[in-house]
């Protein structure tokens, strides 16, 4: 590992500096703040369109300081389906989540990636309808929901929810919703 030199020159192994520090501590406080906003907002709307139009270093900074197993909770709840459901669908560890969720403790890395993977992809599905100019009575969390469990021709017949477990998977899924609001399946 290559040695850091800190602001006041000193070198140090592999360690943090200050604003690493600092960073990690504000994207943990934004996400905490995102997910008590989910919670009670029954839904969040505004919380998934934010996520979708994050820059991605910005959800690449979320995702290696890890959200609160809180937020797959808060997911789930807005998308109407169970946390099991949604923790089989993303395919986290039951047990490993709900330790985490008792422990107030955050996701690993790979964890988090697929709980904003998922509040993305309902984000993406906000902004469409919104862009659309008729949000109004459209929920867009249980509408991903439902569309994940269907089965669709441009997958040879597969569910979208089968490939919400991968980061490739969930960027298949995301380019299908682009080519289905564009009329382009193939």
């Amino acid at each position: 590992m290559a040695a850091r030199t800190s602001a006041g020159g000193a070198k140090s192994q592999g360690r943090l500096r200050y604003g690493d520090t600092a960073k990690a501590t504000v994207v943990h406080a934004r996400e905490r703040q995102m997910t008590a906003f989910v919670a009670k907002s029954g839904g969040g709307r505004k919380y998934f369109e934010t996520v979708f139009r994050y820059a991605p270093l910005e959800r690449v900074d979320l995702i290696k300081a890890g959200v609160p197993a809180q937020m797959a909770v808060a997911v789930a709840k807005a998308m109407g389906v169970t946390k099991d459901s949604l923790y089989q669908t993303l395919g986290l560890p039951r047990a490993t989540i709900d330790r985490k969720l008792r422990d107030g403790k955050a996701l690993s890395s790979d964890e988090s990636s697929r709980v904003l993977g998922i509040a993305r992809l309902v984000g993406q599905a906000q902004a469409i309808i919104e862009e659309s100019g008729d949000p109004a009575g459209f929920n867009a969390a249980e509408w991903v929901a439902q569309w994940l469990a269907q089965p669709v021709a441009a997958l040879g017949g597969r569910k979208p929810g089968e490939l919400m477990d991968t980061a490739e998977g969930q960027a298949i899924v995301s380019n299908l919703l682009d080519r289905a609001v564009s009329g382009a399946y193939s």
